[in-house]
């Protein structure tokens, strides 16, 4: 009877990633394709396509801004994050529950809600945001708070916090220099795992970026939005570039959580 049900457990998962799998595959093939008309396979296969995409120094330019739009916010919020979790899980532990509604709040406010707001608060401002990286980079921090949050105090809940400190003290390390040499190599992992699954949903991010830069700054959501009227095929190939990225990413991402629990 057992093993009746795993059969059927794993018929009922295999079923739905194959269905899953159809309309990447069949984009997969379409990007290859040179030509797909009426008939049920392709007249012929090609990697022209992703030659032109990857050659389109407008693709390496939207490319390289999300890269760094991402990488910028990222950095500032491990610079701001990782300390305030020390602080909370050391010093002020009850802050916890606290944090952990706070967290919550730019899931709260949609999107387009939150970009509104910042139009009306920037766009008469003596320093000239909109439509620049500096007003996203500021964006983005608020939307990968609760992911790395989360992510970095599992880490910080899995280790000895305390004894560890305390055991470092004793040893004649100032608290900054145990944090340093002995805190942050025991919460790696879960950093890691944070920053890898932040930038892949950072990478997709389009509201922020469509209505706060456009195409002043465009990023590569804004350039796949912008040659969506072009070629089927080269859309296609576009997409899947950015799938495969977008995939390595998360399975990395998967790859360090796996790690941190271990």
């Amino acid at each position: 009877m057992q093993n009746i049900n795993t059969r059927f457990h794993q018929t009922v998962v295999y079923t739905i990633v194959t269905i899953m799998l159809i309309p990447i595959l069949a984009t997969f093939v379409y990007s290859i394709s040179s030509r797909w008309g009426a008939t049920v396979l392709p007249d012929g296969f090609t990697l022209d396509w992703y030659i032109k995409l990857l050659t389109d120094p407008r693709f390496l330019q939207a490319f390289g801004r999300s890269l760094f739009i991402c990488i910028a916010s990222l950095t500032l919020s491990v610079a701001l994050i990782l300390p305030a979790i020390f602080v909370v899980f050391y010093y002020f532990p009850k802050l916890d529950k606290l944090m952990n509604i706070m967290i919550l709040l730019p899931f709260a406010v949609p999107p387009v809600v939150s970009s509104v707001g910042l139009l009306q608060l920037y766009a008469d401002s003596e320093i000239s945001l909109i439509g620049t990286p500096w007003i996203l980079i500021g964006t983005y921090f608020t939307i990968a708070l609760p992911f790395m949050y989360r992510a970095i105090s599992n880490s910080f809940e899995a280790i000895n916090l305390h004894d560890l400190m305390d055991a470092a003290h004793l040893l004649g390390a100032s608290t900054t220099k145990a944090f340093l040499l002995i805190i942050l190599p025991n919460v790696k992992k879960g950093l890691m795992a944070s920053l890898f699954l932040s930038f892949s949903f950072l990478l997709g991010e389009f509201v922020f970026a469509n209505i706060l830069v456009g195409t002043r700054y465009e990023t590569l959501q804004i350039y796949l939005y912008n040659m969506r009227q072009t070629s089927g095929h080269f859309t296609s190939a576009l997409v899947m570039t950015y799938f495969l990225f977008i995939f390595l990413l998360t399975w990395l991402a998967s790859r360090f959580s796996r790690g941190a629990q271990s």
